[in-house]
């Protein structure tokens, strides 16, 4: 089986779930590419290797190789539900004793949450934290970077599981849906959202916010943000 690989990102941390066999060539190309990407903007990475059957010397040296790209920007890449083969190789090189190891996706990505913010540009903010939900990566990216730039704490993702993970792990002053939730907007999910961070204040950001202008769109999303006790 050909490699398949799925990325996002929760919160301060990003995910690749990888599914079949880790080896040289495009396989090891596919990994490096999606490894790439999250270390643009992040450092944290969990690597979900429940789905791999088969891991060559390449492929092994290529994660090995993140660990310290990611620890020498002060984050990490943890390895999440490993299966018997990835364990059994693990230990026979001793990299078990490298790697920080959790039986499943979610208690990796709560392990980094659990220990706070990671990205500098955040790591001196002390405004409101917000949880900020849309599919799209770009606008996530945009709105992260906004409001980390006016001093608040910002947590973000594109999946309603995820969401819960992070209202779990972290307290939240702020819950912001964005324009792209589609069904996600509907009352009954912020009911669910409202009852993991009951204090929060709750703002819907309406479909037209994408296609405004950057600095008008952003103007608008602060205004109602600091005015608003709920939208």
């Amino acid at each position: 089986m050909s490699l398949v690989l799925e990325s996002r990102h929760v919160g301060s941390v990003y995910v690749v779930r990888c599914a079949g066999r880790i080896v040289t060539g495009q396989e090891v190309a596919l990994l490096e590419e999606a490894l790439k990407r999250g270390l643009r903007e992040f450092s944290r990475l969990v690597l979900n290797l429940g789905e791999v059957n088969y891991v060559d010397s390449s492929g092994m040296g290529l994660i090995v190789r993140f660990l310290w790209h990611t620890r020498t920007r002060g984050g990490d890449l943890r390895l999440a539900g490993p299966t018997p083969f990835v364990v059994k190789l693990l230990e026979i090189t001793k990299l078990s004793a490298v790697f920080r190891i959790y039986p499943d996706e979610e208690a990796a990505i709560v392990s980094f949450l659990k220990e706070g913010v990671s990205a500098p540009a955040e790591s001196t903010n002390t405004g409101p934290r917000v949880l900020f939900l849309d599919p799209t990566p770009d606008t996530c990216a945009f709105v992260r970077a906004l409001l980390t730039r006016h001093g608040y704490r910002v947590l973000s993702t594109g999946l309603m599981g995820d969401a819960k993970i992070l209202l779990t792990a972290s307290s939240v002053d702020i819950i912001i849906l964005g324009p792209d939730c589609g069904p996600l907007a509907s009352q009954s999910t912020v009911n669910i959202l409202q009852q993991l961070a009951p204090a929060a204040r709750t703002v819907v950001l309406e479909k037209e916010f994408k296609s405004r202008a950057a600095d008008e769109a952003g103007t608008a999303l602060l205004e109602r943000i600091q005015s608003s006790p709920t939208a």
